[in-house]
């Protein structure tokens, strides 16, 4: 269950906010310290005296406000050092319900980790003011091209249904090698697993679970410029179907071998996947809507 923040958007940054878990402890701050390890102390104590955290109804907490479970407070997220992302989205259409950003590779849709002012959704956010952006699907921080947000929690629900229930066409464009011994166009179809690692997928044994359309538009030298239609949305699906296809995606840090953590990103070699455009019959208008990306791999 979500809650109406009691505080203001903050340098395209909203609260979040955080339910009390049924545990006892000594106060708020040794709670948040242990809760948050990574954030020290003083930070936590910095926050409060600025008043940027607060209970339900936007009271501040201090130190040493009694810790009460169930209830909800809320509280600024920060990062520090944050590293700036060189390359900026461009907003393609915005109307009372949506805004459809052209996104750059590199850049995350929604803060995560180390990004927080260089996430997607904070840097539209400081751009616009729109304080009720919500992104509608995923698009992995390693991808570039269309994604669609929600700026109207009113109409919201109409548009998630439509992209539960897979109405909408989603064009990529990969750059891999030549796949050889196949007639184009064809469907790969398999089961996607979590692998051993928690954040990469793999193929397994078993009743398939998503499906990619795979054409050949043209080759390039010993490269291929490949259409794929997804028509299931699973975690990293095309990256692991073209892998597995023999033909991984240029310049992926994940399939088939994932490069080792930490290693910084190689600016001048993005992921070579592309979201070209998207489709779709609006759910309040009835019209047709075609959006498509300007950037070229």
């Amino acid at each position: 269950m979500t809650r109406i923040s009691p505080l203001p958007l903050k340098a395209g940054v909203s609260a979040s906010y955080l339910w009390l878990p049924q545990e006892q402890w000594d106060d708020m701050l040794v709670f948040l310290c242990a809760r948050f390890p990574a954030v020290p102390e003083s930070a936590w104590r910095e926050r409060m005296a600025r008043g940027e955290v607060v209970d339900s109804a936007g009271v501040m907490l201090v130190p040493q406000t009694p810790f009460r479970p169930g209830t909800c407070i809320f509280y600024y997220r920060a990062v520090d050092d944050e590293a700036e992302i060189p390359f900026e989205e461009h907003i393609l259409y915005r109307d009372d319900h949506l805004l459809v950003v052209d996104k750059p590779h590199f850049v995350p849709v929604t803060p995560t980790g180390r990004f927080l002012q260089q996430s997607l959704l904070v840097r539209l956010k400081r751009k616009t003011g729109l304080a009720d952006l919500t992104p509608m699907h995923r698009l992995d921080r390693e991808t570039a091209g269309v994604i669609l947000f929600s700026l109207n929690p009113a109409s919201r629900g109409a548009y998630q249904t439509m992209f539960q229930q897979r109405s909408m066409d989603k064009t990529y464009e990969a750059l891999a090698g030549i796949l050889v011994g196949r007639a184009f166009p064809f469907v790969h179809c398999s089961r996607l697993v979590d692998a051993d690692k928690f954040f990469l997928m793999r193929e397994a044994a078993g009743t398939p679970n998503s499906e990619t359309h795979v054409d050949l538009i043209e080759q390039r030298g010993d490269l291929g410029l490949y259409r794929l239609n997804p028509v299931t949305g699973r975690k990293h699906q095309l990256r692991v179907h073209m892998a597995a296809l023999g033909v991984p995606i240029l310049n992926d840090q994940f399939y088939p071998d994932t490069v080792p953590a930490g290693s910084a990103d190689n600016y001048d070699a993005p992921l070579k996947l592309l979201a070209r455009s998207i489709a779709f019959t609006d759910p309040l208008s009835g019209d047709v809507r075609y959006f498509e990306s300007l950037r070229k791999l």
